[in-house]
């Protein structure tokens, strides 16, 4: 189907060593034949991934971004063992075969893992797939489902228990972002005090049951089966994965929820196909994820206002970079728009909000 996600061509810039590349798997997955081919898939403002095609077998590479990036960012060893555990336990992670510590291959980390051929949805559905509304509807719940399911995961089975301390988790998301936006202002940033200030006025207690936090489930960072879009075959994207509130999660995902009475000045930033005919609303997502859970969800407010937050940080921190000419893709020079716009999203949020 065309639909599948295709790798392109190598943005300018972050093109890999091919020879060092085929050396290196060679060395560490047998019956390899013949010289890779090496695309880059879309996307990927934070670590980037690539299709390395060899003629009997596929595989996808991922490492850092190019240029300054912080010390604690991007653990490429983290990330591996996170997928590599999760097998046990959540089928949605593709299996990973390598991770190189040797920095002198590709002059930094980097883990490689199979490629999981499907469909990822990016800003719209593509007709193709002939999804009507109560398919749409049907696919956005299944969305809803696995996103439960991970957070229900017992992580000490999979050996995961190390990997956070859900002990003071909001607050230390709260003071981190804020610390990490600070350090990633630039001269044309909005300051978002009022809004840092009530997120520390209005701070929730920690869930009573903590769980593993995804940090980044978007649809497209799910992958649907080629044969059947109605299944999710895989989730991409753990590099922010810790253990934690699961409903600050949630506030996450709701950040980059555009729905379709949202204003355009939302929906240019939208990402991904949240708009579409029976998709939930946020609030329709937010219910449904509780029933699913099990649970109540009385200050939804918080958790969306900080995930907007949060995504600033992120859109700030990539900012940064363009700003101070550490990377050179256009891409993030619009970034600072997103930021201005997010602030007053979430200062919309808190006006109308009964916390």
């Amino acid at each position: 189907m065309s639909a599948t996600d295709q790798a392109t061509q190598i943005r300018e810039g972050e093109e890999l060593d091919v020879q060092a590349v085929d050396q290196y798997l060679k060395s560490q997955i047998p019956g390899l034949e013949g010289q890779p081919t090496i695309t880059q898939f879309p996307g990927g403002a934070s670590n980037l991934t690539y299709l390395v095609a060899y003629p009997n077998q596929e595989f996808v590479l991922r490492r850092p971004p190019f240029g300054k990036k912080a010390k604690s960012a991007h653990d490429m060893g983290r990330e591996y063992r996170i997928q590599k555990q999760l097998g046990q336990g959540f089928p949605y992670c593709p299996k990973v075969y390598a991770h190189c510590t040797d920095e002198s291959v590709l002059g930094c980390e980097f883990y490689v893992m199979e490629r999981v051929k499907g469909i990822i949805l990016r800003s719209e559905i593509p007709e193709e797939l002939g999804l009507d509304e109560a398919k749409t509807r049907e696919l956005c719940k299944s969305f809803i489902d696995k996103f439960v399911e991970l957070h229900n995961l017992d992580y000490t089975a999979c050996g995961l228990a190390d990997m956070g301390k859900p002990e003071g988790y909001v607050k230390r998301q709260i003071e981190g972002w804020i610390d990490r936006y600070q350090k990633a202002a630039t001269p044309d940033a909005p300051d978002w005090k009022p809004v840092m200030a009530w997120l520390r006025d209005k701070m929730p207690a920690d869930h009573h049951k903590p769980g593993l936090v995804h940090n980044d489930y978007r649809f497209d960072n799910v992958i649907l089966d080629p044969e059947n879009p109605m299944e999710i075959i895989g989730v991409l994207d753990w590099e922010m994965t810790t253990i934690g509130d699961p409903l600050m999660d949630l506030g996450n995902t709701l950040a980059y929820w555009i729905q379709a009475d949202d204003p355009q000045s939302m929906q240019a930033i939208r990402r991904q196909p949240s708009h579409a005919p029976g998709m939930l609303t946020r609030q329709e997502f937010a219910d449904y994820y509780a029933e699913k859970a099990g649970i109540e969800i009385p200050n939804l407010d918080y958790y969306y206002t900080y995930g907007l937050f949060r995504l600033a940080g992120i859109v700030q921190q990539i900012y940064y970079r363009f700003y101070h000419g550490q990377t050179q893709d256009k891409r993030f020079g619009n970034f600072i728009h997103m930021n201005k716009l997010l602030e007053q999203l979430s200062l919309s949020v808190i006006n109308k909000s009964t916390l």
